[in-house]
């Protein structure tokens, strides 16, 4: 039977090989062809490394099995974004029902185009159609060659002009036919962010999703990895990282199907989210961003930092502000004196901001808990007189810049803008209401409501444009699910709620491009790269104890650069030293939300220097290419790295977690380095007074040594940690 199918797609190949109907979408590493068979639709050929030689493309078969007597006319296979209803008994792309009830589509390939974005982008169209229905699909690729990456996503339009629905509509489908598929995903909840789990896919569909709204990833990322064969390792393995851009509900299928191939499905999940779409209108769904390697999830990693920093991240190329928070000092209790001293204590502490958290709004009904005030964002004159205008001075006086906290897209029914427009609010009109978090969402499909959510950012910058910092929080997601200005179209809100989160957000990076904000979610609920055009970084986790952000920064880091990744010192953990929290948070976008004075002189001092190497070292840590050596999920110590992309300076962490009395430690093997290279070894932030007990310190070894022996770095001390500075030398 295998002979039969094989000598099926020699003649499938052939046949559109001649009729020059193959499109290559290429990468430096990977190649994506898709061909045009007999039947006119469009299949996926291939999906994997780059192939050397083009005249190879010939010989590729697109997996196509046969499902009648007569192939020319009725194929079955590897389809790129088959329809429902057709000879395709597994999960679709996409499912429409027409204007006659009809819910069968069967999409024909029409026409492509590929041209250079630039030197190194190229965008393929590909337009699909149906020939018996007023239908037609674009499929939209684009390849970055350096950063081995693609991006792809669908626009379904509908040409006809009385209405059609919409019940699904995938963003992309791909591929792949290995012996064995492991799946690792990413759950979690508040303060226990990005639990890593892997299982092997069997028979039948694994669905991953989320049904929440706005605070969409509180439970489920939107990423997941896949080890292709066997389990990927971070240095070994065939691996797919993939990740979607939306900042609502996602859905990621993978489907092992009869003979052992497995369709991966990405795109918006469709609970409750049947779409109408009307005659001229085209509905586009979001970005599906992935990457392949034949190096481990490593350098799959590594691939997606270098292309968030360069094409996705607000600001990926730029600085990051490292700054001092109130909250962990203050909480909801301050007034414009101690704010005016923790301000003084940020420039003594030698980072470039004071940030303000919650608690700094709402006059008639103050904001002294979480149980008012959101939605009126003026400043509590009692506890502020002098406003926003008075804490801006008194941060330059200070010699620091201002950032302020927000959460404009939720409400607190106990609000003045509750009491004058309960419409505005996603809640039932019928039902007891549930709260989560004390508070209700705001229905951002609503236009004039985005209008007001913007104004939030607008007013804050027109009186005040010295604010140099938003963070941005979204602390409940969507309940009682009614939007009482789409009325009749329910349908459609989780969609246009999010289309409408995205407008304020494009409207503040137009009009403030320049503005650093942190895209927060009651911790590291929002962090998709759909937002993250608009934020230059996010908050990992609310949770800042130590152990539990090495944790949490090891899973996020496999999808998103150090750089967007915020992460501060403490007072999580008082077991654990400043010197072992600070050097948790110095792997990432460095900050601190402590009251100094409670630290002792030693402590005091040793935050400064450490705030100095940060500094120092900054462009290394925030770009350069990162290394994950030891893991947290395998050993009792964890151990990362930042190389420079000269590889003339890298900077080793090591972390002893919970070492057991008398076990077993290795040299820890850096990567990245260059083997010809001499470094100088050399152990950095120590507390004062401390002498280095690294064997290696300020010894000069060679990259390859270092790479193939390494250095004993790691010990039998609990919640023990190191900085090593290697720098090359002549």
């Amino acid at each position: 039977m295998k002979t039969k199918i094989n000598l099926f797609f020699l003649f499938i190949v052939t046949f559109c090989q001649i009729q020059g109907q193959t499109i290559r979408i290429t990468t430096s590493e990977t190649d994506l062809v898709m061909a045009v068979a007999p039947n006119g639709r469009l299949y996926q050929a291939y999906l994997g490394s780059r192939l050397l030689n083009e005249a190879d493309i010939q010989h590729l078969s697109p997996f196509l099995s046969q499902a009648a007597s007569d192939a020319a006319v009725t194929v079955r296979g590897w389809e790129v974004y088959p329809g429902s209803g057709g000879e395709d008994y597994f999960e679709p792309a996409f499912i429409v029902q027409h204007a006659d009830g009809n819910m069968t589509s069967i999409l024909t390939y029409e026409s492509h185009t590929q041209k250079k974005i630039d030197e190194n982008v190229i965008e393929t169209i590909i337009i699909l159609k149906d020939k018996e229905y007023p239908l037609k699909v674009k499929l939209c690729f684009r390849s970055f060659d350096r950063e081995n990456t693609i991006q792809t996503w669908s626009e379904i339009e509908h040409t006809g002009t009385t209405p059609v629905l919409l019940s699904q509509y995938a963003s992309s489908m791909i591929y792949f036919q290995e012996q064995d598929y492991f799946l690792t995903e990413y759950s979690g909840d508040w303060a226990k962010e990005v639990q890593i789990s892997t299982q092997q896919l069997q028979f039948g569909k694994k669905v991953i999703d989320t049904k929440l709204g706005s605070r969409a990833a509180m439970h489920t990322y939107p990423f997941f990895q896949v080890g292709l064969g066997t389990p990927a390792g971070e240095q070994t393995g065939k691996v797919l990282l993939g990740t979607i851009a939306w900042t609502g509900n996602f859905r990621f299928t993978f489907e092992v199907d009869n003979v052992g191939n497995l369709r991966v499905i990405s795109g918006i999940n469709p609970y409750a989210s049947y779409y109408e779409l009307k005659g001229g209108e085209t509905f586009v769904t979001p970005e599906f961003i992935y990457t392949l390697s034949e190096e481990g999830t490593g350098k799959a990693s590594r691939n997606l930092h270098d292309w968030a920093r360069n094409y996705q991240l607000k600001d990926g190329k730029g600085d990051r502000l490292t700054l001092l928070n109130n909250w962990e000092s203050t909480g909801f209790n301050f007034d414009e004196k101690i704010l005016g001293e923790l301000m003084k204590e940020a420039k003594e502490l030698g980072v470039d901001m004071f940030l303000l958290d919650d608690g700094w709004f709402a006059n008639t009904y103050p904001r002294a808990n979480d149980r008012a005030g959101l939605g009126d964002w003026e400043v509590t004159h009692s506890k502020l007189p002098n406003g926003i205008p008075g804490l801006v001075q008194a941060a330059n006086k200070a010699g620091v810049k201002f950032g302020i906290w927000i959460e404009p897209e939720m409400v607190n029914p106990k609000s003045e803008l509750f009491e004058q427009h309960p419409e505005w609010v996603i809640m039932q009109p019928n039902r007891e209401t549930y709260y989560y978090r004390h508070q209700l969402v705001l229905d951002l499909s609503n236009p004039e409501v985005q209008n007001y959510v913007y104004g939030v950012v607008e007013q804050i910058m027109q009186e005040n444009p010295g604010v140099a910092y938003f963070k941005w929080d979204c602390n409940s997601p969507i309940t009682n699910i009614y939007s009482p200005y789409l009325k009749e179209k329910q349908n459609h809100l989780y969609i246009e709620h999010v289309r409408g989160v995205q407008n304020v957000f494009r409207r503040v990076k137009e009009n403030y491009p320049d503005l650093p904000m942190m895209l927060c979610s009651g911790g590291g609920a929002r962090c998709d790269y759909e937002a993250l055009k608009y934020f230059t970084e996010f908050w990992c986790s609310d949770n800042t104890d130590p152990v539990e952000r090495l944790y949490i920064q090891w899973g996020y880091s496999r999808f998103f650069p150090v750089k967007s990744m915020a992460a501060h010192v403490t007072s999580w953990n008082k077991a654990a030293s400043v010197k072992f929290r600070t050097d948790v948070a110095m792997m990432c976008k460095f900050g601190f939300d402590i009251s100094i004075k409670e630290l002792t002189k030693e402590e005091q001092q040793f935050c400064k220097e450490a705030v100095a190497n940060y500094n120092r070292l900054k462009k290394v840590i925030l770009d350069g290419d990162f290394y994950r050596l030891v893991s947290p999920y395998e050993t009792n110590h964890t151990a990362v790295l930042h190389v420079s992309k000269t590889r003339e300076k890298a900077i080793l962490y090591t972390y002893d977690i919970y070492p057991r009395f008398g076990e077993k430690m290795l040299p820890v093997k850096l990567e990245g380095l260059d083997p010809a290279k001499m470094y100088e070894v050399k152990e950095i932030n120590q507390m004062p007074g401390r002498k280095s007990g690294l064997k290696a310190n300020g010894k000069i070894m060679s990259g390859d040594y270092l790479m193939k022996v390494g250095l004993e770095a790691f010990t039998t001390s609990r919640m023990n940690s190191r900085l090593i500075e290697l720098t090359a030398v002549n």
